[in-house]
């Protein structure tokens, strides 16, 4: 018989925080830990001995629970919730059973531990993220002034430096931390009952036949719908999860919001991996990952593999979250098959963002930039690189339709034969007695065009 997933075909997310964090043992001790909470939450609200909400506390242990027979249990009911309650039921003392998963509906259960899951998860990131952009912010100080080719379509465009480059890795970075700490903050607990009405909290809690005469004022002063919202509120207390103003089983705005706050991380992370494996390509050699990769074939190769790691987690991550968006269309008060169709995506996709950021900080700390390849590459073109600000100093002599016709038509003589624009420009210069007096040893030098890149790049930096 096989052994269940390893991550033998997932190197971004095995050994990271995330992998523990979104296994089937925690899933499984999230949903026990909701089962607790919801005993304790009841105890505190006077609906349940104070005996109650300890002696399922005190059993809600994964350890003690067969995750494989669970799952395999769960086919029956479509979901594992089912079987776990039954077993938790017959692990507490006697006394106590009446008060597991008393009200509650197993969406209630899953639901809350999907957000529990997701909060300790994210909580892993964050530190990830954390490290990035600080990392991040020291190549960008470093490299303030360090002149590289800007790139546009893939072809050189103008110069730029490679502090602002960095910069930019940082903010998207600090965005995709602002938007999972904003979402981690909302993560909702899940309680409504079968349909949403907290009913069958209502009938457990209903006064005695023997109390109904002295009691039954206060159930009509709406008393007792009062008592259930504070066992909401409890029971969100109790889990360290937001109160929700709603039981949201076919309202799934807080899905989304993860969904799209993961996603949206992925792809800064991409960003930065895209440049990473573009800049450290053998022929432009700008930068290189101090922890490369080997080949099985090729005993030369120095693969970017933290890169490669997290641009893949980038592909991947949108489709995921397609998924959940879909799930959005849910039908009724409790849906089939659209709740029931986020569970592995949302996991694969905090697993995806988890071991992104994982590689995401370690690729930031181990980068290496190499400046010199950076200045030798910003030669590649002879000089063209600088034509916008020719451009702009010639219109002022001979105005714009004149000044692009000499420098297109210097542009194509330069790479025609092969020469440099500078040095073509002396040939027009003598043709254009407007542009006399002019320094093209400067007006060509790349390194003296790059606009505020350093101040840009300060401002980047001031953002904490």
């Amino acid at each position: 018989m096989y052994e269940s997933d390893a991550g033998l075909l997932a190197p971004g997310r095995a050994g990271s925080p995330a992998e523990a964090t979104t296994g089937d043992s925690a899933f499984l001790q999230a949903m026990l830990d909701a089962e607790a909470a919801l005993t304790r939450a009841q105890s505190a609200c006077g609906l349940a001995p104070a005996d109650a909400g300890r002696a399922v506390t005190e059993t809600a242990d994964a350890d003690r629970f067969d995750v494989r027979d669970l799952a395999l249990r769960a086919r029956s009911g479509g979901n594992p919730v089912i079987p776990l309650v039954a077993d938790l039921t017959a692990a507490v003392p006697e006394d106590a059973r009446p008060y597991v998963h008393r009200g509650a509906t197993s969406q209630d259960i899953l639901d809350t531990a999907a957000m529990l899951v997701a909060s300790r998860t994210l909580a892993t990131v964050l530190e990830d993220l954390e490290r990035a952009a600080g990392e991040v912010a020291r190549h960008a100080t470093t490299h303030r002034d360090t002149q590289m080719a800007g790139r546009t379509l893939t072809q050189h465009a103008v110069p730029t430096t490679f502090g602002l480059k960095a910069a930019g890795w940082r903010a998207l970075i600090l965005d995709a931390r602002d938007r999972l700490t904003a979402v981690r903050a909302s993560l909702p607990a899940q309680l409504g009952g079968a349909a949403g009405t907290l009913a069958a909290f209502s009938a457990f809690s209903a006064p005695s036949v023997a109390q109904e005469d002295t009691e039954g004022q206060e159930d009509a002063d709406g008393q007792g719908e009062a008592d259930l919202l504070a066992l909401v509120a409890a029971y969100a207390r109790e889990l360290g999860l937001a109160e929700p103003a709603l039981p949201w089983h076919t309202l799934r705005t807080p899905i989304a919001d993860l969904a799209g706050a993961l996603a949206f991380t992925a792809g800064a992370l991409g960003k930065m991996a895209a440049d990473v494996l573009t800049l450290s390509r053998t022929e432009i050699g700008e930068v290189e990952e101090e922890e490369w990769g080997g080949s099985s074939a090729l005993p030369h190769k120095a693969n970017p593999v933290h890169a490669t790691l997290i641009a893949a987690a980038a592909r991947r991550a949108p489709g995921l979250a397609a998924t959940l968006y879909g799930s959005l269309t849910a039908e009724d008060e409790r849906p089939a098959g659209a709740w029931h169709a986020e569970w592995e995506p949302l996991r694969d996709l905090l697993r995806l963002v988890g071991g992104a950021a994982r590689d995401g900080a370690a690729l930031a700390a181990g980068l290496r930039v190499v400046p010199y390849a950076m200045r030798e590459n910003l030669q590649l073109t002879d000089g063209l690189i600088v034509s916008e600000r020719l451009a702009a100093v010639f219109a002022g002599r001979i105005g714009r339709a004149r000044a692009r016709e000499v420098l297109s038509g210097a542009a194509d003589r330069a790479r025609s034969e092969t020469a440099d624009l500078s040095d073509v420009l002396f040939d027009v210069l003598r043709e254009e007695p407007e542009l006399a007096g002019l320094d093209l040893a400067e007006l060509t030098d790349p390194t003296r065009y790059t606009g505020s890149a350093g101040l840009l790049t300060d401002r980047a930096l001031e953002r904490r």
